[in-house]
């Protein structure tokens, strides 16, 4: 789940550096490249807490980079092992999942969505029965993201509120459609709450439940969760923030996610993500064809383009890199990784509230990191 990102009002947080590599079978170190920097600015000039990123060089090893603090209140700084909510980056694993059930002849990637989940896309000129799962998984359904009509303020005041998939439907539905499918492409949080309904029509578990089948335990990540009504983060990890225009940062880390569902409730560690992301390109989630479709994208300016769950981002040093970006509640992160085995993963533990240069930090220590040799 993405969300809007307010400019910061605040005192800058004073930040400290710190480097700490993940014991793993390869002996050679990861390259810094000036990660470190990019880091160092995003607690200092773009006023996050603390931030994190851990690079992967596809041999095993994970070096883990920090910045500033876990919390406000103590001062503790952020450790390398933190998990934290991955907001949007969710969508990689549940559109994972949706192809595996392409692959698996279950689901039909260019079937309506009415085939899998019969009336339940209606009114408004919305109407599931002229939107396929590629659309749906692409952006490109036309259905408007709920999330435009759930006020930041309102989630931050009360963060504990329960939402169900069908009130976020709801939300979503009782505004007029942005378009014939398939014919642009607008980012929807929409799109993905009906993918996580379909999982669950198709194979009568909860989308949590499939992710956690087949991927979550056979690649061995043992720091990513899918919470439902959980409001805590298991495990060591950073306080969330939040920062409104003319207030202080407030501890958001208690949230109840389930007003993200399957468009970005997930919980996981940087080097989890980078082993998830490394195991997607690899080809060990699926198979050829339904990655080559995953990795088809829609542009969406800049040169970057939109797949199914999965971004395509041109890199600076030539080439491109793999990947998606996240907002929720407390955090901002952005995971990316290259064909030829380079993964990283960068976090941040203010969101709403950022700089507008937080977002550019963001992907700069990704791109940074991608290119260091």
């Amino acid at each position: 789940m993405r969300t809007h990102v307010i400019p910061m009002c605040a005192a800058v947080v004073a930040a400290a550096i710190g480097t700490t590599a993940v014991p793993a079978s390869a002996s050679s170190a990861v390259s810094d490249g000036g990660v470190s920097g990019v880091l160092h600015r995003l607690t200092t000039t773009d006023g996050a807490p603390g931030a994190l990123a851990a690079i992967s060089n596809g041999n095993g090893r994970t070096t883990v980079l920090t910045s500033g603090v876990a919390d406000l209140a103590t001062g503790a700084p952020v450790a390398a092992d933190s998990r934290f909510r991955i907001g949007s980056m969710t969508k990689m694993f549940v559109a994972t999942v949706v192809l595996q059930l392409v692959a698996e002849h279950r689901v039909d990637l260019d079937a309506p969505i009415e085939r899998y989940l019969p009336g339940v896309v209606r009114g408004n000129g919305n109407d599931g029965r002229h939107i396929t799962v590629r659309e749906l998984l692409q952006h490109t359904s036309g259905l408007p993201d709920y999330m435009d009509y759930i006020s930041e303020q309102a989630v931050v005041t009360d963060p504990l509120t329960h939402y169900s998939p069908q009130d976020l439907l709801n939300i979503a539905l009782a505004h007029p459609s942005l378009f014939k499918p398939g014919t642009s492409e607008s980012y929807s949080n929409t799109d993905y709450v009906l993918a996580g309904l379909l999982i669950q029509a198709v194979t009568g578990h909860s989308y949590g439940g499939e992710i956690t089948r087949r991927i979550i335990e056979p690649l061995g990540l043992r720091d990513t969760s899918v919470p439902v009504d959980q409001t805590g983060i298991p495990g060591t990890h950073p306080h969330g923030y939040a920062e409104l225009p003319n207030s202080a940062p407030t501890d958001v880390s208690e949230f109840n996610p389930s007003v993200a569902y399957a468009s970005g409730a997930m919980i996981s560690s940087g080097a989890d993500m980078n082993r998830f992301l490394g195991a997607l390109l690899q080809g060990r989630l699926l198979p050829p064809a339904e990655l080559r479709a995953m990795q088809t994208t829609v542009p969406t300016g800049g040169g970057s383009g939109y797949g199914l769950g999965l971004e395509s981002i041109p890199l600076p040093c030539g080439g491109e890199f793999w990947g998606h970006d996240g907002g929720i509640l407390g955090f901002e992160t952005m995971s990316g990784a290259t064909s030829d085995g380079r993964q990283v993963t960068v976090m941040v533990n203010l969101n709403p509230g950022g700089s507008s240069a937080q977002d550019g930090d963001i992907q700069s220590a990704v791109t940074t990191a991608l290119c260091a040799r």
